[in-house]
């Protein structure tokens, strides 16, 4: 793309210089000829008439009169019935001369003869000027072909490397606008594919969770019966309620597996995460933002916190809900870190709130809908942070809405989650 961006410039100004350049060349080489045959005639227009002047007052021609006219290099020829001819500067080749002849009193002749060498030296030196006034238009049309080919394929990489991403499976919004307004069409319309993607799938992977263990259910209480009918006096029937529950404990295996591909879908991607250390490169990047709108963003993380998490994911779904609490909020931001309940001691926790009024409690059920906003925004971001959080295998609530208060929650590593890492074995009292 970019080359073909830049040959189309550089072929339209290459056309433009010529087409342009070649009239302005063959024009000023006429205008040069034009202006010394003009200044030649002007010459000799002077020197006939001081010549007629002088016979008419019957004096002898005499040409020192006449020598300031005749120009630096040039030759005087006057010929008068009579007295022959007389000239006036050094002798010149005739195919290399530009001449003028004028008639004066008596039927005499007047030339007026000059080199043709400094006429081409003058046109030559025009041409190459032109030349190079064509040549500089042409560099200068390829740098600004090469700056344009440029500010037009990277944002055309960037959308093209977004749309690969989001193929893949990677479903976060990209912030970056390019001030051309087809290409942020472009870019807001992969926003929303992003989100709606992200919501599809997630609604799959939760489908094929509900229904597995709905199934599991089912198939739990079948068990049971089966189980039951095995021990009936009839020996036959006894046998094909063994092989049924046979089935039955097979089919119990499928949905196992279905259940772990459902739940590790869920969560492609995440590892083992510090917390701390990743949330506070996150307020880092962020307080500044903070600080130019005269708000304060306030961190409270607890050490030595994992969790199981992408880190792209979880970076852009809490900067998500600082950029909701920057916008829609007021007062001080805190971001906080800790573990869970002692009934959810498998997870921890990350809450963003603000000082802000809240949420109505009109919206509060409803603000995690894609499209849903009461700010007049797109109402986008928190649908994606949710899809983003879910993906992992996390949630995210509003667990107040007044003060406002989005809550994260996170699943804890375990061992086996990541092939490659050591995990310390559990302690068992001794």
């Amino acid at each position: 793309m970019r080359r073909r961006i830049l040959l189309a410039i550089l072929l339209a100004v290459t056309v433009t210089a010529c087409a342009l350049g070649i009239p302005l060349g063959y024009t000023a080489l006429q205008v040069v000829e034009s202006l010394t045959k003009e200044d030649l005639q002007t010459r000799g227009q002077q020197i006939a008439a001081t010549l007629d002047d002088e016979i008419a007052n019957g004096r002898r021609v005499d040409l020192s009169k006449v020598q300031l006219a005749v120009p630096p290099g040039g030759r005087l020829v006057v010929s008068i019935p009579g007295e022959g001819e007389r000239s006036y500067g050094a002798p010149l080749v005739e195919d290399m001369v530009t001449t003028d002849e004028l008639s004066i009193v008596g039927q005499g002749r007047v030339r007026l003869l000059l080199d043709a060498g400094p006429l081409r030296t003058r046109q030559t030196q025009v041409t190459v000027l032109v030349s190079l006034v064509v040549v500089l238009t042409i560099a200068a049309g390829t740098v600004v072909a090469m700056v344009t080919a440029r500010r037009l394929a990277r944002p055309l990489r960037h959308v093209a490397e977004r749309a690969t991403r989001l193929g893949a499976g990677d479903f976060r919004l990209d912030r970056a606008r390019y001030d051309l307004f087809e290409l942020d069409m472009v870019a807001e319309a992969l926003d929303a594919s992003a989100t709606a993607l992200a919501q599809l799938v997630q609604r799959e992977r939760d489908l094929v969770g509900d229904v597995s263990h709905q199934l599991r259910s089912r198939l739990t209480a079948l068990q049971l019966r089966l189980e039951a009918l095995t021990s009936i006096p009839d020996a036959d029937a006894a046998a094909e309620a063994r092989e049924a529950l046979e089935q039955a404990e097979r089919l119990a295996d499928v949905l196992d597996e279905l259940l772990a591909a459902a739940r590790e879908a869920r969560a492609v991607g995440a590892e083992p995460v510090d917390l701390a250390q990743e949330l506070s490169g996150l307020v880092e990047e962020w307080r500044g933002v903070f600080r130019s709108e005269g708000r304060a963003l306030r961190a409270r993380l607890s050490p030595g916190l994992l969790a199981r998490v992408t880190p792209a994911r979880l970076r852009e779904a809490i900067g998500v809900l600082l950029d909701n609490a920057l916008r829609h909020g007021a007062g001080a931001v805190t971001l906080a870190a800790r573990t869970g309940d002692p009934a959810r001691a498998d997870t921890v926790v990350i809450e963003v709130s603000d000082g802000g009024a809240g949420v109505p409690d009109e919206l509060a059920p409803h603000i995690f809908d894609r499209g849903v906003s009461g700010a007049g925004s797109t109402g986008l971001g928190l649908a994606l942070a949710r899809a983003l959080v879910d993906s992992d295998g996390g949630r995210l609530e509003l667990s107040t809405a007044r003060p406002p208060t989005f809550t994260v929650f996170l699943p804890v590593p375990k061992a086996g989650n990541v092939r490659g890492v050591k995990w310390p074995a559990e302690r068992s009292p001794r």
